[in-house]
């Protein structure tokens, strides 16, 4: 197995089109695993640490963009304020080791349906930008997840940096495990309550990671068609049940060793349930805190 190096990204993205499967490590908390276990064996690994530029961040234009490598400490710690969905789900990943070598950019990188990320990517709608020697592209988070651990990026391709809309509202994140912590989630759930939409995400509760559009159009029409958003009055429970229910049903789960299918599907539906109520507060209280 070669071994490459690259000190910049033009080098970098050099090195991915002359060594198409070449595996890019940058925190290794996934790619390591399967080496050790001699569940993967990639022609090369392409080392991306020792170029810097993929490891910052910064906003602008309603966004952030955050490079492949930044870790999720540094996520947590810095822009964590700006987006509260993607810092509670990378709270919830592995140790505080892991969480200091793990980046946003190895989890999409993976594509596993459980990436406790990808449920905020897609509710936030999030975009990802790939480059190669072709150029630069940017491929929306609903777009990117093909099929368990397949992706939409070309063997060319590198994973740069990811877009995230900046949280104009309440954002939640929660999933089931065994534990909070260094756990597979049996399924999660993400919600960003912006101020003319709504944006859902499931994980690990179908193929790839799913939206739930049609619970995303039913709150959005019942906050509007009630004018709950102008007086923040405390939610309907019929509300919040069908929005549970729908969630629900726009999974896609399996049986398997962590989980049944129905039960998966209940899950969801209680989590959802829980996270709308849970922003909601949040959002009586922002409007209360500027009455």
């Amino acid at each position: 197995m070669d071994f490459l190096r690259p000190a910049s990204l033009a080098e970098a993205i050099a090195a991915k089109a002359e060594y198409p499967g070449a595996v890019p490590i940058a925190g290794g908390t996934d790619v390591m695993v399967e080496i050790n276990f001699d569940t993967r064996r990639p022609e090369a690994l392409l080392d991306l640490n020792r170029i810097t530029e993929l490891a910052s961040w910064e906003p602008g234009g309603g966004q952030v963009r955050l490079g492949a490598c930044l870790t999720y400490a540094r996520l947590i710690a810095e822009a964590g304020g700006l987006l509260p969905g993607l810092a509670m789900a990378a709270r919830t990943i592995g140790s505080p080791q892991i969480r200091n070598r793990g980046t946003v950019g190895g989890n999409l990188g993976a594509a596993s349906p459980a990436g406790d990320c990808h449920p905020v990517l897609l509710a936030t709608g999030a975009v990802v930008e790939a480059c190669s020697v072709r150029g630069t592209r940017t491929i929306p988070a609903g777009e990117f997840y093909l099929g368990p651990k397949r992706s939409a990026l070309a063997a060319d391709e590198l994973i740069t940096a990811v877009l995230v809309p900046i949280a104009r509202g309440p954002q939640q994140f929660a999933k089931i495990g065994s534990r909070n912590a260094m756990v597979i989630a049996v399924c999660a759930f993400a919600l960003d309550l912006r101020p003319d939409t709504v944006g859902t995400g499931i994980g690990s509760a179908g193929p790839t990671p799913l939206r739930a559009p049609a619970a995303e159009e039913f709150l959005a029409g019942a906050l509007a068609e009630s004018g709950l958003r102008e007086s923040a009055a405390r939610l309907p429970e019929p509300v919040i049940r069908r929005f549970g229910e729908l969630v629900g049903q726009a999974a896609q789960p399996i049986d398997d060793v962590r989980g049944s299918a129905a039960y998966r599907r209940h899950a969801l539906s209680v989590l959802a349930r829980r996270t709308l109520a849970w922003a909601w507060d949040a959002f009586q209280q922002d409007q209360r805190r500027c009455a």
